[in-house]
């Protein structure tokens, strides 16, 4: 088997272990996919790896649900760098207006991963929101969404920010969705970092 599909291979494990590892609550195995200067971008966290892990943790241990499910992937590969998206979906479990709701956000993750002494890892991972919803799990229950302050939120992660403004969390407010300037820069930052520039913070 020739290099690059052994590198493609190691990058496809790297997003899906991703996902099993930090579902999982699997915090030693969780920590391997990054580099040690690895930065997760999240509407409630945006930081370096390490905390994205402590905060996670914290959170798992207070009961906060949030889960990933992944779909295809593609793998731009050059050299010991490559940018990776992968169709995903976000669910969160939790209050909304004091009715249980799944708030369920699909989008992809856009990764930057090197090759470093050998080993692919995550240097950023930023997602990008597409579209959500928010479910009772009881259908029979009713909610009340208060739509002003709904519509302070970006269209593509509005109901995820709602719920997670609800249970304390402060959401940024400027990550990329399907289309605008936001992820019209995030692709130009791929290309830069394809071609061998800096990623820039």
């Amino acid at each position: 088997m020739d290099t690059q599909t052994l590198d493609r291979l190691a990058i496809r494990d790297l997003v899906e272990n991703w996902v099993i590892w930090r579902d999982a609550g699997d915090w030693e195995r969780f920590a391997t996919v990054w580099h040690d200067d690895g930065v997760m971008m999240a509407t409630w966290f945006q930081g370096p790896a390490a905390e994205f892990i402590r905060v996670t943790r914290e959170g798992w241990a207070k009961g906060v649900s949030i889960l990933h499910f992944l779909g295809g992937t593609s793998i731009d590969l050059v050299g010991d760098r490559a940018v990776v998206q992968t169709k995903m979906t976000i669910s969160q479990r939790g209050n909304v207006q004091n009715v249980p709701c799944d708030v369920v956000c699909t989008g992809r993750f856009f990764d930057f991963v090197e090759k470093r002494s050998g080993r692919w890892g995550l240097v950023l991972r930023q997602p990008i929101y597409e579209k959500d919803r928010v479910d009772p799990i009881d259908p029979a229950s009713k909610i009340e969404l208060d739509q002003a302050a709904l519509a302070k939120f970006p269209k593509g992660y509005r109901h995820l920010a709602y719920i997670q403004t609800q249970i304390g969390y402060t959401v940024k407010l400027d990550m990329p969705q399907l289309t605008g300037p936001e992820v019209d820069h995030l692709y130009e930052r791929g290309k830069t970092w394809l071609a061998g520039g800096a990623l820039v913070r």
